[in-house]
């Protein structure tokens, strides 16, 4: 179906581009955080078999897994505060324009002799730009980000700094393909979720960090229309499917 967005340019809803990783009971299911791999079995009990293949009517199976840690998910505010917050309150509208950007994260070596890989403000670019979402792709990219295991590896980051970009920018929602916006190893202190939510000062109930992604290199940089797409928990984050739709001219 198409959907006209001015007299010029229209989204095309038979033409998704998925840009999330899907959860499966699998070694090869990305994961971050030192979890287990998520698992899916079907309900056993002395008078009922919840598999078809194990001689059940239907196939009825418990499924154990992290938001933060196996897969695309997208958090909010309660992720960081007392409180949790649940992200199910928090994005309440679906679509936004977007812009999706690569980047090389730059090699930054530590006082302590250890090197980190960090995204700079300087590389986001968001000039010309009037929407609300940034899905940030890093480089290189390729398909291990379908099933890295990301625990104690350092992966990429964000320098602080890019919160202020952000800002004029008016981005609201963050989209990446890395497993936290923070460095893995921070001493809990999560620079940049507490400033991007401004917590605990002014508190935003209406920014999203969407993290695990995967863009595929067939998908050009530029702007899009973005839907996020989310299971209804009542928690600080939930698993999510984002989905950009090329905006093309009538």
């Amino acid at each position: 179906m198409k959907f006209n967005l001015d007299e010029k340019h229209f989204i095309d809803t038979a033409k998704p581009l998925d840009i999330s990783i899907a959860l499966s009971a699998s070694e090869k299911n990305p994961r971050a955080w030192y979890v287990d791999p998520p698992t899916m079995e079907p309900v056993r009990s002395e008078h009922y078999t919840g598999s078809i293949k194990e001689g059940g009517s239907v196939n009825f199976r418990n499924i154990k897994f992290n938001p933060h840690g196996h897969g695309t998910h997208t958090e909010c505010l309660g992720h960081i505060t007392k409180e949790v917050h649940s992200v199910n309150n928090v994005l309440t509208n679906f679509f936004f324009k977007a812009r999706l950007v690569s980047i090389l994260p730059k090699r930054i070596a530590r006082e302590n002799g250890d090197v980190d890989f960090v995204i700079g403000p300087d590389q986001i670019d968001l000039s010309n730009f009037d929407g609300e979402a940034l899905v940030v792709r890093s480089l290189p990219n390729d398909g291990t980000k379908l099933h890295s295991n990301y625990s104690n590896t350092n992966p990429p980051y964000f320098d602080i700094r890019c919160v202020d970009k952000l800002f004029k920018g008016g981005i609201d929602h963050l989209l990446i393909d890395l497993p936290s916006v923070d460095r893995e190893s921070d001493g809990g202190a999560l620079v940049f979720h507490h400033a991007f939510w401004e917590v605990p000062k002014r508190p935003n109930f209406k920014r999203t960090i969407t993290e695990m992604i995967f863009v595929d290199n067939l998908i050009e940089d530029g702007d899009y229309i973005l839907e996020i797409q989310m299971a209804p928990f009542q928690n600080d984050a939930s698993p999510s499917r984002p989905v950009l739709y090329r905006i093309e001219e009538v």
